[in-house]
């Protein structure tokens, strides 16, 4: 009996998951997983559980039908290859195939005081202690203005927070996506009566028993009870050390058909996974919902498809962040444009910029529209060509 193994219980590890049983090609499956939740959505603990409008409960997804073994609050702590065995912090299990899901962790401060009133946003653990500290806050301050800071400014002010105030050490709010984009997101959280520091760093947080105060370097002091720490993420691959898989920057090194390199038993899928895309000609890194979710599946198929039946996994990345009234998508290589360029729409209300790199257009971006969005993503993924 073949056993399965996906060490993740998130998005990328539930699709897997269910490809592979699907395809019928693995009798047992099991997840492990480091939290106690079965899977949920993550988009909405930014948004709509922060703002109140959807319940913990509701963010899960329906796996009561799912086949599946579940072993969850149990985080893998090692792996060894040549036995084939995963250690737990409880325990070990053995596997014939092995799927690496464990996504990223949030990225924290070195030399964070230890003071009440600090919190991430990765897990829904997170966003629930984050929705019930918001409720009595009154000066919240977000560290860092990437797309997750920014989500979680609307929906504090939407939700009612009377004082926000983002800062973020780059020129403009999501940095990624060039500075345009930037200061239209930085009017958009004005407008909204957020308050904003851009350019600007932290050099200290100042308090007795929870956090009162945060200092800027440019000598400002804001009034702060509540502080999120949205600095970007690293992988949760601690427990592959010594295994001899590769890691990049602490990424599964994976070829086109999402094994880990050498390793034709393993398969790693989603965020913590770095691969060579055929399209791009390079090793790529995607961390978006979407790619969790299409990885998750293409993984499966080829962890179990004869050597000349694996298909390469070489999609165009999408996402998108709600942020008040406003949809912001991208379809294409973001990371790859030299600069975003304006369009006119012609519409009022809606807001297209071409993403442009050596050889053309390797992105758009989109706000409030959705046609111009796909269009977007037909004209890269129909282009063929190496960004």
């Amino acid at each position: 009996m073949t056993n399965t193994v996906i060490v993740g219980g998130g998005l990328a590890g539930l699709r897997a998951a269910q490809r592979l049983r699907e395809t019928g090609t693995s009798e047992l499956i099991t997840i492990v997983g480091d939290e106690k939740h079965r899977p949920y959505n993550r988009p909405p603990l930014s948004k709509q559980l922060l703002a109140g409008t959807m319940s913990p409960v509701e963010c899960e997804f329906d796996t009561a039908a799912d086949d599946f073994e579940w072993i969850l609050g149990n985080a893998a702590a090692g792996l060894d290859v040549e036995n084939r065995r995963l250690s737990l912090t409880d325990g070990e299990i053995g596997y014939d195939k092995l799927i690496i899901a464990t996504g990223r962790g949030a990225r924290t401060l070195p030399g964070l005081p230890e003071l009440d009133g600090f919190h991430v946003l990765r897990g829904l653990d997170d966003a629930i202690a984050l929705h019930t500290a918001a409720q009595h806050a009154e000066n919240v301050v977000i560290i860092g203005g990437g797309f997750i800071g920014c989500e979680v400014a609307s929906s504090l002010r939407v939700n009612g927070v009377e004082s926000v105030t983002i800062v973020e050490r780059a020129a403009t709010l999501m940095p990624l996506l060039g500075p345009d984009i930037g200061r239209f997101a930085e009017r958009l959280h004005r407008e909204h009566g957020v308050n904003i520091h851009c350019n600007t760093s932290v050099t200290q947080f100042h308090g007795e028993s929870r956090v009162e105060r945060v200092e800027l370097d440019n000598g400002q002091i804001l009034d702060a009870d509540l502080v999120l720490l949205s600095l970007g993420s690293v992988p949760n691959t601690d427990w592959l050390a010594g295994s001899g898989l590769e890691l990049d920057q602490g990424s599964v090194v994976c070829d086109e058909f999402c094994h880990a390199s050498g390793h034709p038993d393993i398969v790693a899928v989603g965020d913590v996974a770095s691969w060579t895309h055929r399209g791009v000609g390079k090793r790529v890194r995607i961390e978006h919902w979407s790619n969790a979710a299409d990885m998750g599946a293409a993984a499966a198929e080829n962890l179990f498809a004869a050597v000349g039946g694996k298909a390469p996994y070489s999609p165009i990345p999408t996402f998108w962040t709600d942020q008040y009234d406003v949809n912001f998508k991208a379809a294409g290589f973001v990371t790859m444009v030299d600069s975003f360029v304006p369009v006119d729409t012609g519409v009022e209300g809606k807001w297209n910029w071409d993403g442009l790199g050596e050889s053309g257009l390797v992105a758009g971006v989109t706000a409030n529209d959705n046609k111009a969005f796909l269009k977007y993503r037909r004209t890269i993924a129909g282009a063929g060509t190496k960004p």
